[in-house]
């Protein structure tokens, strides 16, 4: 039984082992990986690391100055001491001594002024280049992509930002910080050895084991930092979700639970912060006092070869200075591999953001003038998260004509609008667009002659002027007035005291309606698609909005999805959908008299409007 345990135990041991192994080869292998990765936003600034690399050496060579120079003058000054009149010598030996080192520090000014200036510039172009690259990124990829929960708004943004910070440390470490030190610390080694050989191999064997005692607390913090991580994006993500949604927190005094949901989060992460620094001061104190055992050994050795007449005096100051020079980047070490592992954790979850190659959007490459006749034959989609939104449907959106959409919320509606601009791709079955697979279409060609108003528009931060704009680019400033005035806003933006240079963003509903229904104006598309398009305004507003788009509808393929009676009786094809199915199809009076899912929907519409009380009031 006991050679049996001993087995069990021998197991366990060399699985651990290869685990830790296998530990460490990954982390080898992603911080190659990150470096692999990096090179791209790197290789446009080889000229500037090349030249930092050129002052980093010089910079190093002039460190070993001092060491060498208070040698030499310990060194002098004990032989003038037995000379009958030292001081005699001894101004033409400080005169030297002060030449010297004054033009090492002069010479120090323009090497730190370069290594500092173009580190930091490499830094903040790199920096630069990974933040836009990630948002162009993001802008390629497909609407199912930000529907995953792990792509959260905040979450993304944490991300993003703290990938891109921690790889832009892990730059200025090696490029400001760690070069120069190690530069400094291998030249003085070298120089420890020829000076002394085992002076320097006592200098030496305190680094391994620093080495070793850092690479333990990177290990032991490891899993904390990846659980750090988790725990911001969620505070973050936390707080930006208590701001999009603070009305309806308020509507239901639900201030204290979002309030002690969030400290709970701040309280986990408090744990977690405080951890790691009572990790970083228990090991930190160990390499303190190993380096101290580094400084005791050279003391006493070069002072036992000083008494041995093997050195000469001087060379006590100059190992300790050296030693110094050594142990500086191991002193640096734990911050230095403290923030690699953080840039390991960070990279990778911001790599995998830009390097998510199957979520980019696919496109195609026909380019033409579109007439707007769209066909879906036996089309099935489901959204990544599962949900069936499309069962085997079929329909014919005609050009030049007007087709409506009607059916209860969550029967597919505007799952077929996404559907027809390519933000989601079916799984099933066929679409075309005059006669061309959809597929084939560029993606960029397709949505220019195509307007998309929806129930919630969103209006993005700046001025009325910029967001009507939004539509068109180029388009003057008389045209995006001309856009608003068929939109019925011009008035009510010129009531406001700076016009249509006022935050867009602090416009009523009904008016941000308004001004993406400018913006569709004055996009001028071939195909319009009108998503609820005026559930924000008011009667009165409605029936502008209506003349106007009944003006713009003419010669162009409109889509309409409402429940507004008014928008869908006198369209030419009205296609009921019920639960992702088409249920019927046909024209208002044909679907009407078959007393099916339509008459039910129209029936219930006229009495949530009360029609019969607003009929009896007309006649009045």
């Amino acid at each position: 039984m006991q050679k049996g345990e001993n087995g069990v135990n021998c197991s366990f041991i060399g699985m651990t082992k290869r685990k830790k192994h296998s530990e460490s080869l990954q982390r080898a292998t992603d911080l190659v990986s990150i470096y692999r990765n990096l090179v791209p936003f790197i290789r446009p600034y080889r000229v500037m690391i090349g030249g930092t690399l050129f002052l980093t050496f010089i910079g190093a060579l002039a460190a070993q100055v001092n060491p060498l120079v208070l040698k030499y003058t310990v060194d002098e000054v004990e032989r003038l001491m037995n000379l009958p009149n030292p001081m005699e010598e001894g101004v033409r030996v400080l005169t030297i001594i002060s030449a010297i080192l004054f033009g090492k520090e002069l010479l120090n000014i323009f090497i730190q002024f370069g290594q500092k200036y173009y580190g930091e510039k490499i830094r903040i172009s790199v920096s630069s280049t990974l933040a836009q690259a990630a948002v162009d990124r993001i802008l390629q990829y497909r609407s199912s992509f930000f529907l995953d929960e792990d792509h959260a708004t905040g979450k993304l943004q944490t991300r993003i930002d703290r990938g891109v910070e921690s790889l832009t440390r892990l730059v200025q470490n090696f490029f400001i910080d760690i070069l120069p030190l190690f530069s400094n610390a291998i030249i003085a080694l070298v120089i420890m050895y020829l000076a002394n050989f085992y002076i320097g191999l006592t200098a030496t064997m305190v680094i391994p084991i620093y080495f070793w005692v850092s690479m333990r607390q990177a290990k032991k913090l490891l899993g904390v930092r990846r659980h750090l991580r988790s725990q911001r994006e969620n505070k973050s993500h936390g707080l930006i979700n208590i701001i999009q949604s603070i009305f309806v927190i308020k509507s239901f005094n639900r201030e204290k639970y979002e309030s002690e949901k969030q400290y709970n989060l701040q309280m986990d992460l408090m744990n977690s912060q405080l951890y790691t620094r009572k990790t970083n001061f228990l090991y930190d104190s160990i390499k303190s006092f190993l380096e101290q055992i580094g400084v005791v050994l050279i003391i006493i050795l070069t002072a036992y070869l000083v008494l041995n007449q093997t050195i000469t005096l001087g060379a006590i100051m100059l190992h300790i200075m050296l030693f110094n020079n050594v142990s500086a980047p191991i002193r640096q070490l734990h911050r230095i591999y403290d923030q690699m592992n953080d840039a390991l954790i960070y990279a990778e979850s911001f790599f995998e953001i830009l390097n998510a190659e199957e979520e980019k959007e696919i496109s195609g490459e026909y380019e033409a003038k579109i007439q707007g006749d769209f066909q879906l034959q036996n089309v099935n989609f489901a959204y990544p998260n599962g949900h069936q939104a499309l069962h085997d449907v079929t329909m014919h959106i005609e050009k030049c004509k007007t087709t409506a959409l009607v059916g209860l919320s969550g029967a597919g509606k505007s799952t077929i609008v996404n559907l027809l601009c390519k933000f989601y791709e079916p799984q099933t079955g066929l679409m075309t667009l005059d006669g061309i697979p959809l597929a084939d279409y560029d993606n960029d060609a397709q949505r220019d002659q195509i307007g998309l108003v929806l129930q919630r528009n969103h209006i993005f931060h700046g001025s009325i002027f910029e967001n009507i704009r939004y539509g068109r680019m180029d388009a003057t400033r008389e045209e995006v007035e001309s856009a608003a005035k068929k939109a019925y806003l011009h008035q009510q933006i010129m009531q406001l005291e700076d016009g249509y240079d006022h935050n867009a963003q602090l416009l009523s509903g009904g008016q941000q309606q308004r001004v993406a229904i400018a913006r569709l104006f004055l996009k001028d598309p071939s195909i319009i698609i009108l998503d609820e398009p005026t559930a924000s305004l008011d009667a009165i507003a409605t029936e502008q909005i209506k003349n106007s788009l009944d003006a713009i509808k003419k010669d162009r393929t409109v889509l309409v999805i409402s429940h507004s009676l008014s928008q869908i009786v006198d369209s030419d094809k009205i296609y009921v959908l019920d639960e992702g199915r088409v249920a019927e199809s046909g024209t208002h009076q044909e679907l009407y008299t078959q007393n099916g899912k339509y008459k039910e929907i129209f029936d219930a519409s006229a009495r949530s409007m009360n029609l019969d009380i607003i009929a009896d009031t007309l006649d009045l």
